[in-house]
């Protein structure tokens, strides 16, 4: 959420920075809104004021006993006392409006990220490791013989309806056995802490960190009013909403490995086929809340956390930086890491790491209190993948297929599978 007093003192930086977004004439809109708003509020601070005095005259026109004048003036006030109550009404109406309307607006995007209108303008970082070379044709995940046994997308349909799957025996020990890899490599390397939390949220904690109002179709809500969460980035950065934190605890790391929902609102005719987009999928999710000076580093340093688990699990990657028209609402810059996958003969995301600034702190009012004293101020909160592990199920399976349909492991995954190395033709783990 944007702070409406910066937008007032500079209206043209603010529509320049969305308009990289591809957004115009916001500015005009908020401030005719704040405008009007705060001319309500005038005008019924004036109107009670002279309430005030008036209060006054009528008791001296009782005591007076100027019954006349007294009946005058009380009829007077009456409209008067109606007419104030009339304009708070507007104001009330007009400050739900401005909120309403703030609460829709992205967040600006730092100088430096590059601009564009889609993922074709994202800039490449940097790339590692190299896609193997084989005597054969690589397929897709769901395609690989020592996969099939595992991976029931048949009954996942039979259960639940369409992008969902079943996952069993070694593939499901295998899925397993990767988010089990990618907390302690956080925890026992990154000193990330790790944490879980409830997958139910209040609608707040969603209006927190910018799932709603403007994304309420992308995810599922409740009868009784609780909304599944797309990720644990919801609970864990709402750890600090409505908190004012001490600075020398700053910053904060999490993780943590959680069930995630998403209702792929849009996405029809994508990624149909195999788990690449799944109604329900689980992700070890990273956050960082920390302060305006250390919010880039902190950036940089998540990046690298996302990255070494990739390394780790040798699979070839590159980093991206996003444009502006590919970036997600409530970041200010965002990272890409897209994984080689061989059966699409194609890098694809899985993991995006985002500094958001104070964007989300102002939604959740979550501040901390400067070292020395000193006016709070509000925090800064990062998120990102470290990874998505159904997606890392995928590169896995894709990167390690040979010839006969079965998949050499990485070998960090081998001693959470009691030493086996690899998933054999006919599914079994060996």
């Amino acid at each position: 959420m944007h702070d409406i007093r910066a937008i007032r003192d500079n209206p043209d930086a603010f529509e320049a920075a969305l308009a990289r977004r591809g957004l115009t004439g916001l500015a005009a809109q908020i401030l005719s809104l704040d405008e009007a708003r705060r001319a309500r509020i005038q005008a019924a601070e004036t109107a009670q004021a002279e309430q005030n005095r008036a209060s006054k005259d009528v008791g001296a026109a009782k005591a007076r006993g100027d019954e006349a004048e007294f009946d005058r003036l009380r009829m007077l006030l009456a409209q008067s006392r109606a007419d104030i109550a009339r304009m708070q009404a507007e104001a009330a109406d007009l400050d739900g409006q401005l909120r309403d309307l703030l609460l829709g607006v992205p967040n600006l995007p730092l100088d430096h990220v590059p601009e564009g209108r889609d993922e074709n303008d994202n800039v490449e970082l940097r790339r590692w490791g190299t896609p193997a070379t084989t005597d054969f044709t690589p397929v897709e995940h769901f395609q690989i013989a020592g996969v099939v046994p595992g991976m029931d997308f048949e009954l996942g349909t039979k259960l639940s309806g369409s992008r969902f799957v079943v996952l069993k025996g070694a593939v499901a020990r295998i899925h397993r056995a990767l988010a089990q890899f990618m907390l302690d490599l956080h925890v026992d390397q990154h000193g990330l802490q790790e944490t879980w939390t409830p997958v139910l949220v209040l609608e707040e904690m969603m209006l927190g960190t910018g799932q709603l109002p403007k994304f309420g179709e992308d995810s599922y809500q409740t009868r009784e009013g609780w909304w599944l969460v797309p990720t644990s980035e919801v609970t864990l950065t709402n750890t600090v909403h409505g908190d004012l934190v001490d600075h020398a605890t700053l910053p904060r790391r999490m993780v943590a490995h959680s069930q995630c929902f998403r209702s792929e609102a849009g996405s029809a005719g994508r990624d149909t086929t195999g788990m690449l987009r799944q109604h329900q999928f689980e992700k070890v999710e990273m956050v960082s809340i920390t302060d305006a000076e250390t919010g880039l580093a902190e950036h940089d340093r998540m990046t690298r956390c996302a990255e070494a688990v990739l390394e780790a699990l040798e699979l070839p990657y590159r980093t991206l930086v996003l444009c502006t028209g590919d970036m997600g609402f409530g970041a200010r810059i965002t990272h890409d890491m897209e994984v080689w996958l061989p059966g699409q003969n194609r890098y694809r995301e899985i993991s995006s790491v985002s500094y958001c600034g104070d964007f989300q702190a102002r939604r959740m009012n979550a501040r901390y209190r400067p070292e020395g004293g000193g006016k709070p101020d509000f925090v800064h909160t990062l998120n990102g993948s470290g990874l998505a592990v159904g997606r890392a199920l995928i590169a896995v399976l894709e990167n390690g297929q040979q010839a006969d349909g079965s998949v050499q492991l990485p070998q960090v995954l081998h001693p959470y599978l009691r030493g086996a190395s690899r998933l054999t033709a006919q599914g079994d783990l060996a």
